[in-house]
């Protein structure tokens, strides 16, 4: 596949999660899927970690900020942003809206996606949360040697 086709099956992945739409998964998702991050295997496995997800942020939605391609694998840089509204994880609603970055690196093999690697900055969507709270130390750490 060219590396438009990868990027093109990646694209189509962060359009239909953004509308919520688990259909095209059983489309591109490779029954050998897994996702080291989250310990996701097969469609299934991708589609359940969905389906929570979006239960716990109905408003969720994905920004690509950028996009590359290389050989077998495309690499997203994204922001997202939601409300946390249900239950997430054993969290109880908090009503509050997060947003945080990440990287996910995806491979593709044969039109299908093998693999996604995550790298998330979940400890400030955390605070944001208020599911964890900075000490001083850390307050002065993280604010006040910010550039």
């Amino acid at each position: 596949m060219s590396l438009e086709e990868n990027k093109a099956i990646i694209l189509n992945l962060y359009e239909a999660d953004n509308k919520k739409d688990l259909t095209i998964l059983d489309e591109v998702i490779s029954p050998d899927f897994f996702d080291p991050t989250f310990k996701l295997q097969g469609p299934e496995g991708y589609k359940q970690f969905e389906t929570m997800f979006f239960r716990g942020f109905p408003d969720w939605h994905e920004t690509i900020e950028d996009i590359i391609a290389e050989g077998d694998r495309v690499w997203i840089r994204f922001t997202g942003t939601g409300t946390h509204k249900n239950e997430w994880r054993g969290l109880a609603p908090t009503g509050k809206k997060v947003t945080f970055r990440g990287v996910q690196i995806w491979r593709i093999v044969d039109g299908k996606v093998v693999s996604k690697d995550s790298i998330l900055d979940l400890l400030d969507a955390l605070k944001q949360l208020g599911v964890i709270k900075y000490t001083e130390k850390a307050k002065v750490f993280f604010t006040e040697n910010e550039p």
